[in-house]
């Protein structure tokens, strides 16, 4: 038997050449998407190149070659079986069609709505990679807090999209009439769904009303964290613990929030208990040079309270309240610390003393001190 009639030997519909050419259509095919994805997604790079804002063709080709791979071999698929003669034409998919090639177009739908939807999906992610790019010449903290919703946002809506297109193109499912169909059903899905569209729309609420930015350090309900990322449903918070705290979006608008990071200073306020044995004469100096000390300071203002406020059994108390100006909580702790210091030395330095807590120590390498406790403990007993 020769080539020729090898070729045209037939069997299931087609001769042996048909087969070899779908055969061929398939290997290249599988072979060269990648080249193909390359060569593709250089050519669209041409077109935007001036409107990347710096981010390169490898980057760009890294997001595509993918996805554009996908669709390439699922193209090549359908060229290769449109070789093969079938019962009924390809184009025509009606009820009395062969199963096989049914599922056959069906999964090169499938495919091929996939492939687009990945596409369109790395699109967002290059997106989102220039405008990122564009915020780092421009330092803002709402493009911080923006890019990432957008991103969300836009993929969602990428993602109902070939939802929708697959039911219609693939399922033959009428669209239109499912949505308006649904009536009652709906309603009773938004019921349902009615925490997550309040924080839906409480989402869009921070947006428009700026309370807080990414970045910023919040109190609300409690907790206590800086922003790293508004979602959707949610606000994510990272505590002093390092924690991650999710809050509801509902909550972030419903309760009293304060931005911390929006104060112009930081309050300190404490009390020095000062001992009986301090004079009154020891106790002026100290109020009158903590005062002046603090007011001194770089990072304070002049709101500056030091006061003898009680006089009670254990000591003689004064109050001290100052404001650190900085936004900084490591700074603010260095302030403190350093001021810390200074009264100390103050005290010191006028021969006052701090009040004693209550509790005896006593050294163990003198026994004659022990010993008078002990006598004494002795008496009242």
């Amino acid at each position: 038997m020769t080539i020729q009639e090898i070729l045209h030997y037939r069997f299931l519909g087609n001769n042996v050449g048909a087969y070899l050419t779908c055969a061929g259509i398939l290997v290249f095919g599988y072979l060269f998407k990648t080249l193909l994805s390359k060569l593709l997604s250089r050519l669209v790079f041409r077109f935007i190149r001036q409107k990347t804002e710096g981010v390169s063709e490898t980057q760009f080709q890294a997001l595509l070659i993918q996805p554009v791979s996908i669709v390439v071999f699922f193209v090549t698929v359908y060229l290769a079986f449109q070789v093969l003669d079938y019962p009924v034409n390809s184009s025509e998919l009606k009820h009395n069609e062969p199963w096989p090639q049914v599922a056959l177009f069906r999964v090169y739908q499938l495919g091929i709505i996939f492939g687009m939807a990945w596409i369109a999906l790395r699109a967002v992610d290059f997106l989102v990679l220039v405008f990122r790019r564009r915020a780092e010449t421009n330092v803002s903290r709402l493009n911080d807090q923006l890019i990432p919703f957008a991103k969300d946002l836009l993929k969602v809506l990428v993602l109902t999209m070939a939802f929708l297109v697959m039911l219609s193109r693939v399922f033959g499912v009428n669209v239109t009439a499912l949505i308006g169909g649904l009536g009652i059903g709906g309603l009773a899905v938004a019921f349902a769904a009615k925490e997550s569209l309040e924080n839906l729309i409480a989402s869009f609420t921070i947006f428009l009303d700026r309370p807080f930015a990414v970045g910023d350090l919040v109190e609300v309900g409690g907790v206590t964290g800086t922003v790293e990322k508004v979602g959707f449903r949610s606000t994510r918070l990272r505590t002093a613990e390092k924690s991650y705290v999710t809050v509801p979006n509902k909550s972030m608008i419903d309760k009293p929030l304060d931005n911390l990071s929006l104060r112009t200073a930081r309050r300190v306020t404490f009390t020095l208990a000062l001992s009986h044995a301090t004079t009154s004469e020891q106790l002026r100096h100290i109020v009158q040079e903590a005062q002046q000390t603090i007011q001194e300071y770089p990072l304070t203002n002049n709101d500056v309270q030091i006061k003898f406020a009680a006089l009670t059994p254990a000591a003689k108390e004064v109050t001290v309240q100052y404001f650190v100006e900085t936004t900084s909580y490591d700074e603010y702790l260095n302030v403190k610390e350093e001021l810390n210091y200074r009264l100390v030395e103050l005290v010191e330095k006028h021969g006052g003393t701090f009040a004693s807590t209550g509790t005896t120590i006593v050294q163990l390498g003198n026994p004659d001190r022990l010993r008078g406790l002990q006598s004494a403990e002795q008496h009242i007993v």
